[in-house]
C-alpha cells in the first residue's frame, strides 16, 4: 500500500476512513447529547451549493418513536434499528430555498430562481442533502461513534409518519452508537487505477 500524503495523523485517518466500519450491532453505551451536538456542528461546515444546507436531522430516541420507525424499515433492518442506541432520520427540506436570506445573505434574490423552478429546487435539495449525509457519517466517526446508514425503508411511509405537512423528505436512516466487533471482513475497495483517471 502506498504511503498516503496526509495532513492529518495516521490515527485520525484510521478513525475517519481506513479502519472505520459500517456497524450493524452496537454496545449498550448510549450516545450523548454532546455527541449529537458535535455531529451536527461538524456536518453543517461541509460545503453545499450556495451554502444551502438542505439536510434535516431527526433524532429517534424514545421507544414509541423507535417503533413508529421500525414498522417502516425493511425486514433486515428492523431489529438492528430497534436495538441501536440512537437512530437518525436524515431528510431534505423541499422548501430549503425559502431560507436564502439566512444562508446566503449576500444574494437573497437568488431565491426567485428556485421559486420559479420546482424541478431545479428538488434536484438541488436532494443532491446537496446527499452530500451532507457523507459529512454526517464522517462527523459521527469524529465523535467516536460508528454508523449504520440504510436506504432499506419505505420513505413515503416514513414521511407520512413523521413529516406530514413539514416539507421534509426522508433519504437515509442511520443507526449510531459504539460498535461491537464486526463479524466479517471488510468488503474490497477498488484500486485507484481501476476507477480514477487524470486527463
Amino acid at each position: 500500500m502506498h504511503q498516503l500524503a496526509l495532513e492529518i495523523t495516521p490515527e485520525d485517518a484510521e478513525r475517519l476512513f481506513t479502519t472505520a466500519r459500517t456497524a450493524s450491532h452496537f454496545t449498550d453505551e448510549p450516545v450523548t447529547d454532546e455527541q449529537k451536538h458535535a455531529i451536527y456542528e461538524l456536518t453543517k461546515m461541509g460545503p453545499t451549493a450556495f451554502n444551502s444546507q438542505p439536510l434535516r436531522i431527526t433524532w429517534v430516541e424514545s421507544p414509541e418513536a423507535r417503533e413508529r420507525l421500525v414498522q417502516h424499515m425493511s425486514g433486515g433492518n428492523q431489529e438492528k434499528t430497534r436495538k441501536a442506541p440512537l437512530t437518525a432520520i436524515l431528510s431534505y427540506d423541499e422548501n430549503w430555498h425559502t431560507r436564502f436570506p439566512e444562508f446566503l445573505p449576500s444574494a437573497p434574490h437568488m431565491q426567485g430562481m428556485y421559486d420559479e423552478n420546482a424541478e431545479l429546487r428538488m434536484t438541488s435539495g436532494k443532491a446537496n442533502s446527499h452530500i451532507q449525509v457523507g459529512y454526517f457519517i464522517i462527523a459521527a466517526r469524529a465523535a467516536g461513534l460508528a454508523t449504520g446508514p440504510m436506504t432499506g425503508f419505505d420513505a413515503p411511509a416514513v414521511d407520512r409518519e413523521f413529516f406530514e405537512g413539514t416539507g421534509k423528505r426522508s433519504i437515509v436512516v442511520v443507526n449510531l452508537g459504539h460498535p461491537q466487533a464486526p463479524g466479517y471482513e471488510r468488503s474490497p475497495r477498488f484500486a485507484a487505477e481501476d476507477v480514477t483517471e487524470t486527463i
